[in-house]
């Protein structure tokens, strides 16, 4: 029996159909994205040969997929998600689930990401999804954005010789007694301290490379907090995609990514750069240079507007100890901002395709906003 199957259940028939009517963003979600395209690469979670069919048969990978989507979404907790999915029709009908179907619990859902991230499965699906959009005419052909953002953890309380064995890359003294393996399962040992504009920070950052014009993420790496902007910017540069003119993506970043040596290599590669100049110790900026920084940053801020989205998402906090783990919740909220673009410019499209048709002047190619 479906939710709106049953002459019972008209009641919830008129809720669901309110639900589209005032705008369910699920709706276009489900209707915009294949899910079933990473079935095959899910699958990979179940290779392991079972010994018996006893118990009960794993969830559909491309539910539990979904279910962390949604997660992911709405900034909800393991305990959360499986609550709301119970609770939110417009969460069973985004699942395909029926009123009477086994909903995952917490734990299952905490144990599915898990055997992603042993898998580095995040990675791959986001490279799927990044075919996806190619299919679908979003093949980053314009200027590139490369910035960084912090990821927030829960701050540790570890005494000054702890942190300091910790950042040595040791085990602190007495954390590796059997006794204390509790203990030791709830610290972070790769989280890092750092400090800018005088405001400290504790855990990981994100790195990003962003299209100008759509302003969806094409690459990502995740580094400690401490790392340095410049360090993750040749995982991230685009050197290889050309433009019907037979010219390299343009790079537009702020003055943490310029160096003398890096101008050099750009320039060998033909990557025409933007990246902030700065000014030294001894030599200020020239008004001229001031000037050409101001007309970079009307496009570098654009890559501000996709922070500022995550943010909304709850994206720049994850209750996760480890890096492999801020990398596949990172992962899964750059994936998942890659979505919610997609429907923003697929309304964007069909909004400027209404306004030719209306003027008489036929479909052509918006601009995006």
């Amino acid at each position: 029996m479906t939710l709106q199957d049953s002459p019972e259940l008209s009641d919830v028939d008129t809720h669901i159909a309110k639900l589209t009517a005032m705008g369910d963003p699920l709706v276009k979600l489900k209707n915009e994205i294949d899910f079933e395209a990473f079935r095959a690469d899910l699958e990979q979670i179940h290779q392991k040969e079972r010994k018996s069919n006893a118990g009960a048969k794993p969830f559909d990978v491309v539910l539990m997929f979904k279910i962390l989507i949604l997660q992911q979404f709405y900034n909800l907790s393991d305990d959360g998600i499986e609550y709301q999915i119970r609770d939110r029709l417009s969460f069973m009908r985004f699942l395909d689930l029926q009123l009477a179907d086994r909903v995952p619990d917490a734990k299952t859902v905490w144990l599915f990401r898990e055997r992603l991230k042993h898998r580095g499965l995040v990675e791959i699906l986001f490279e799927r999804f990044q075919e996806q959009l190619a299919g679908r005419g979003y093949k980053a052909k314009s200027g590139q954005m490369i910035d960084a953002t912090f990821i927030e953890v829960p701050r540790q309380r570890n005494s000054r010789e702890e942190n300091a064995q910790i950042k040595a890359g040791k085990t602190p003294d007495g954390w590796d007694a059997p006794e204390q393996a509790r203990k030791r399962r709830q610290k972070d040992t790769e989280a890092r301290w750092t400090k800018k504009n005088h405001e400290n920070h504790y855990g990981y950052k994100s790195h990003i490379n962003a299209d100008q014009d759509t302003k969806l993420i094409q690459n990502y790496v995740v580094t400690p907090a401490n790392a340095h902007d410049s360090t993750a910017f040749d995982g991230l540069l685009d050197a290889e995609t050309v433009d019907a003119e037979g010219c390299h993506r343009t790079v537009y970043a702020d003055s943490a990514y310029r160096s003398e040596a890096r101008e050099k290599q750009l320039a060998q590669q033909e990557v025409n750069s933007q990246i902030h100049e700065k000014g030294t110790r001894g030599q200020a900026l020239t008004e001229e240079q001031k000037g050409s920084n101001r007309t970079k940053s009307k496009v570098r801020a654009r890559v501000e507007h996709i922070f500022g989205a995550q943010a909304a998402m709850g994206g720049h906090w994850v209750r996760t100890i480890g890096l492999q783990r801020a990398n596949v919740k990172v992962g899964l909220m750059n994936l998942v901002y890659n979505m919610r673009r997609l429907v923003q410019l697929e309304v964007i499209k069909e909004k400027a395709r209404r306004a030719r048709l209306a003027a008489g002047l036929g479909t052509g190619v918006p601009a995006m906003a």
